[in-house]
């Protein structure tokens, strides 16, 4: 019974949506060796793939999207699912090493290979967007790296459109986050998005009053069509106010050309603290303060001056929800305020609570990261300083929304197809 069992489980494979190929090796292909010479046509004609990377500063993310047409020109595609995977550091670690950089997606794209069936390959697009990480490059390193990385998918199977490989202003991540929202099936929506990289912050909403929109800076409103639809949106990206850029502006090391042994000191860290810290292809060597005062007060006045009458802070934003995504997920997961799995709804009051619990008991976390209660003492001041948030309002935490990662990528993604006349 049991060798039977494992018949049909083999016969099912073989028969399933893959290459079937004369060589064995499916990484020979890949390397332009051998062609495949059979491909089984997949009977699924209305379902079709898109690949989306997010070269983002701490990592690079690979979305590959499985999407249905149930009823073609008449409404859009459902998402069916998604693959997500993830390497770290990002692109902009291989700053002086960009081939090495292009491995690192060469990896990534081989899960694509096996996830999209073959008979789909011809037709699904592949696309990298790096944010803000590529932005703080200089430009001529920056285009070193996306260059190596558009070779690598000029040999891959899949469709490559024109400026495949590109750098995303910032008023296009955030607009896509929200964007996506359409895409689960949210289709009024009540609340914006919070996203905090590494190097840059976003936030995103759909204002509700004119006034909102007449007291806005002309470049953080955009129009924003969505199958038929127009929306304006409030949209922003903060460069240098990423949860790593804003440790540099603490220490006075942002866009500080850094001299080889010189340290950068700050009240946010254990006093007895001496270490280094890799950050855009540059080492900085940091620690705390040998004399004077440490803890939560101390910390949050260094802090508040990275983003105090910096931002803009519309005042419709005090009476909304939002969700929080990337690094507000990650140090709430960090200090117990969300379940890793669950996420959870927080208080902007709630950061700010655990950022004097930390900073004030340094010791107490000392297996944490040396920056825990720097980071902290930055989410809680560019929530209520830097955009002017309430203590009560509410943010939910999450990774997914409906089994999907949050992120500007789907919407990108949806824009792509819709672009190449692949959806309808």
């Amino acid at each position: 019974m049991a060798a039977s069992w494992l018949t049909i489980f083999l016969m099912l494979a073989l028969s399933s949506i893959y290459c079937v190929v004369s060589h064995p090796s499916p990484d020979m292909w890949f390397q332009g060796l051998f062609p495949p010479r059979v491909c089984l046509a997949n009977a699924h004609t209305n379902t079709f793939y898109g690949i989306m990377f997010d070269a983002g500063s701490t990592g690079t993310r690979i979305h590959i999207y499985t999407f249905v047409q149930k009823n073609p020109g008449k409404q859009p595609p459902e998402l069916e699912g998604e693959i997500f995977e993830s390497v770290k550091p990002g692109l902009s670690a291989y700053v002086d090493q960009p081939e090495k950089g292009a491995e690192t997606v060469k990896g990534l794209l081989k899960m694509a290979k096996e996830a999209v069936p073959c008979s789909h390959w011809k037709e699904t697009p592949v696309v990298l967007k790096a944010t803000a990480g590529l932005r703080l490059l200089p430009e001529p390193k920056a285009q070193a790296l996306l260059s190596e990385v558009r070779e690598v998918f000029e040999k891959s199977p899949f469709l490559v459109p024109n400026n495949s490989v590109s750098i995303m202003d910032g008023s296009s991540e955030g607009g896509m986050i929200l964007s996506a929202g359409q895409l689960y099936g949210q289709n009024q929506m009540t609340v914006g998005t919070l996203d905090l990289g590494g190097a840059s912050t976003q936030i995103t909403f759909l204002p509700r009053s004119e006034e909102t929109l007449e007291q806005t800076p002309v470049d953080f409103v955009t129009s924003f069509e969505m199958f038929n639809s127009t929306y304006k949106l409030y949209t922003h990206s903060y460069l240098g106010f990423g949860l790593k850029a804003a440790r540099l502006a603490t220490l006075g090391a942002l866009e500080m050309k850094v001299v080889d042994g010189q340290m950068f000191r700050s009240s946010c860290l254990p006093e007895r603290l001496e270490a280094e810290w890799h950050f855009g292809g540059v080492r900085y060597q940091y620690g705390g303060n040998k004399e004077g005062e440490t803890g939560f007060e101390p910390c949050y006045s260094e802090v508040v001056k990275v983003v105090q009458g910096k931002l803009h802070q519309p005042d419709e934003i005090r009476r909304r929800s939002f969700y929080a995504f990337s690094y507000y997920y990650d140090r709430a997961v960090d200090t117990d305020l969300i379940d890793y799995e669950k996420g959870g709804v927080l208080e902007v009051r709630d950061f700010e609570r655990k950022a004097k619990e930390v900073c004030d008991n340094m010791d107490r976390y000392t297996s944490a990261s040396p920056f825990l209660c720097m980071d902290l003492s930055y989410i809680t001041a560019l929530l209520k300083e830097g955009f002017g948030f309430g203590d009560n309002t509410l943010l939910q935490l999450t990774k997914k929304v409906n089994n999907v990662e949050t992120s500007w990528a789907l919407g990108a993604t949806f824009h792509l197809l819709q672009s190449l006349g692949l959806s309808h």
